[in-house]
């Protein structure tokens, strides 16, 4: 007996020794195991590099909460507070908390009024459930802080068209880049410095201004003008390479030759540039005076060699497509007035031509009175980006267009062009426009060939351009009238850090994460039907077991 008894001591001092081993160990060497088919617990390299610099703590605020949400809402809600707790497990300084911003009736009106003041706008969903329909207001957004800084970090991504379904689903593909987006706003300081081109006719500050604003948080920006190079060419070049980048939006006057001499030499030197440019005088605006209607004339930037003997033509067409935005036009006079949308063929949607990541998994963008590029053979690798629907045409120029274009009736055949190229990635080794040429000016150490270096180029200066309101500047894709959102701003951002090799947060776009959702109808037809299993099932098994475990202890005393 006292034998047992000291086994069965001796096992219990093992075991508790054992035990704490195990916890030495644990605490020691940490390991979670992602088993989802997906992966998508998984966290990129690039977030756990943003996540390392976080030496002091990061508190998140996600206001994406409540008792109303659809179903489809609550995955996102449980996705978010998954992919937090990743954060969190492999950062201690991360802490995050969800609130309700509706949920005190006292200060649903305050809270409300000061996230609009903060850019967190709310969202009206339909909720159907129990075959009945009501409406929800949530606010899909996170606050986080770091030090004195603070992000807002959007958890909705807007697809145009999308059902609730749909959005949840890409929302929650686009939840890593989303925080990791607003980790690295807050924890990278900025190093990297864009030059925007002005004195060649671009678009004014305030109609690019919501362009600037979302590239300022990870870059020093500038203006920058060309028109001291006749003059000190040498110290313009100079001065412009101290730039990563240079952006030029809608150019109306044309290059002089020495001019591009120096963007050339630039680009020799691997700079890296953004050229949003047209070969067609015409926009929208222009339309809207007394009569109704413009010329669209072919424009002369003195652009054509420079871009030719990097790999691209800009054409002096316009490119029409049965894939396109609307216009919205005002009828009636005075208070009577009423707005209407018509079909605007000149108003191509575009859609990412490629699984490369600046564009993938874009919404829709909004092109205007755009122009076909076409590829020509050179020494740099292209990538097409950006393409029109394949139900587009050509329209050559000069052409008159008016507002009363609206009321004609389309023919599908005649729009027989295949989609039209509207924006090309150049990557490699570019050759200088000026290889065998004689030189506008003189510039010590001119090349002919680059270093590897990148650019993109736009056949539309109007894709950047935002409209200015009462209120000021509004958001750059955005249609006040139809409410919809073109993903015009995410697209040139993920331009921008391409090209600025910021490509780690670009690259996490291309997560795919299958997103399984119950079918609603199918739930309302058969609710009582899986309520009775669900209840009845249980205490059937219950009682056959018990009437089993009876019947065999009876047999088994009965001997």
């Amino acid at each position: 007996m006292r034998k047992n008894l000291n086994k069965s001591i001796k096992n219990i001092a093992l075991l508790v020794v054992g035990l704490i081993l195990l916890n030495v160990i644990a605490q020691k060497v940490y390991k979670r195991f992602d088993l989802t088919t997906d992966q998508r617990y998984t966290l990129n390299p690039s977030v756990l590099d943003i996540l390392d610099k976080a030496e002091s703590p990061v508190v998140i605020d996600v206001y994406l909460e409540g008792d109303d949400f659809p179903s489809e809402f609550r995955k996102l809600q449980s996705e978010t507070r998954q992919l937090l707790e990743e954060f969190k497990a492999y950062n201690n300084n991360i802490s995050f908390n969800f609130i309700n911003p509706i949920e005190n009736e006292a200060t649903r009106d305050q809270n409300i009024q000061q996230l609009n003041a903060r850019g967190l706008t709310p969202m009206q969903l339909n909720v159907q459930e129990n075959g009945k329909s009501s409406q929800a207001v949530i606010f899909p957004w996170a606050l986080a802080s770091y030090n004195d800084a603070t992000v807002k970090i959007p958890l909705v991504k807007n697809a145009i068209g999308a059902t609730q379904q749909q959005l949840v689903t890409n929302s929650v593909q686009q939840l890593e880049y989303a925080f990791a987006d607003g980790f690295s706003k807050l924890v990278n300081p900025k190093r990297r410095k864009i030059a925007v081109l002005i004195g060649n006719g671009q678009l004014e500050n305030k109609h690019i201004a919501d362009y600037i604003k979302s590239i300022r948080d990870y870059y020093f920006i500038a203006p920058f003008t060309l028109d001291s190079v006749a003059n000190h060419a040498e110290s313009t070049l100079k001065k412009l390479q101290n730039f990563d980048l240079i952006i030029s939006a809608k150019p109306t006057e044309p290059f002089t030759e020495a001019e591009k001499l120096i963007l050339d030499q630039y680009t020799m030197n691997g700079g890296k540039s953004l050229w949003m440019v047209e070969q067609v005088a015409m926009s929208k605006d222009s339309l809207y005076n007394d009569l109704g209607k413009n010329v669209a004339m072919p424009m002369d930037l003195n652009l054509t060699d420079f871009f030719f003997k990097y790999g691209v033509r800009i054409n002096p067409l316009i490119v029409s497509s049965m894939y396109s935005a609307p216009i919205t036009l005002a009828s009636g006079e005075g208070s009577n007035s009423q707005f209407q949308s018509y079909p605007w063929t000149y108003s191509p949607l575009a859609k990412g031509n490629s699984n490369h990541p600046i564009v993938n998994n874009l919404d829709f963008l909004k092109f205007d009175f755009a122009n076909p590029i076409d590829l020509i053979k050179s020494s740099t690798k292209k990538t097409i980006l950006l393409q029109s629907a394949p139900l587009s045409k050509l329209e050559g120029t000069p052409r008159e267009i008016s507002l009363d274009m609206v009321n004609d009736k389309l023919d599908p055949k005649s729009f027989n062009k295949g989609p039209q190229n509207l924006a090309i990635l150049l990557e490699g080794t570019f050759t200088s426009a000026y290889k065998n040429r004689v030189k506008p000016l003189k510039l010590a150490n001119v090349k002919d060939q680059s270093i590897p270096t990148k650019m993109v180029v736009i056949s539309d200066g109007d894709i950047v351009k935002n409209e200015v309101g009462r209120n000021g500047v509004e958001e750059l894709g955005f249609d006040k009238y139809t409410g919809q959102t073109f993903g015009n701003k995410e697209f040139l951002v993920n331009v921008a850090n391409y090209l600025l090799d910021d490509t780690g947060l670009i690259n996490i776009r291309s997560k795919e994460i299958a997103v399984a959702f119950l079918n609603p109808e199918k739930i309302t037809e058969e609710k009582t039907k899986w309520q009775l299993i669900n209840v009845l099932l249980p205490l059937l098994l219950l009682g056959v077991f018990g009437f089993l475990f009876n019947l065999n202890r009876k047999k088994k005393y009965a001997k």
